[in-house]
């Protein structure tokens, strides 16, 4: 005859270590897994020196703002539409202007557009747009010399 303490097993110190030693190995595990993929994807780096680069920041922000120049992004099917006007509304076309269109979180999806002048003031480039957010960074030059640069981050929805 056998009696309920025979076929139960019993809860032992070596098995609660062993139950917090597989519980801390999966999380650490999780957690090295989770830090790599963020490594590896976004560098982190916006500038080549962030103090070199505030040094000059308020005087930079004001000359830019003393443009008054506002910036919008539409997108079409497979284009991305760039509207830039001064105070009164006028197209605005700077001496030079770079676009980059990037995710905020991974740079594998990088374009460098090529903007070409559209109707009604616009400045269209071709891209490949998937569904998420994106963020399209402006740097260049007015036709003043003064350096303008402008971030806008917008989502695609699915069609």
């Amino acid at each position: 005859m056998t009696t309920q303490s025979d076929t139960q097993r019993k809860l032992t110190g070596l098995h609660v270590l062993g139950i917090f030693g597989g519980c801390f190995g999966i999380i650490i595990g999780v957690n090295l897994f989770m830090a790599f993929q963020a490594v590896s994807t976004f560098p982190g780096l916006e500038v080549s020196s962030s103090y070199a680069d505030s040094q000059t920041f308020d005087a930079r922000r004001h000359a830019q703002e003393a443009l008054g120049w506002q910036a919008s992004v539409e997108t079409g099917p497979g284009q991305v539409i760039l509207t830039l006007v001064d105070d009164a509304g006028r197209p605005v076309y700077p001496a030079e202007l770079e676009a980059l269109l990037t995710r905020p979180t991974t740079q594998a999806d990088d374009q460098l557009l090529t903007l070409t002048r559209g109707p009604n003031g616009t400045l269209i480039a071709p891209a490949d747009l998937d569904v998420g957010r994106w963020r399209l960074r402006m740097t260049g030059l007015s036709r003043s010399g003064t350096e303008y640069r402008h971030n806008i981050t917008f989502s695609v929805a699915r069609p």
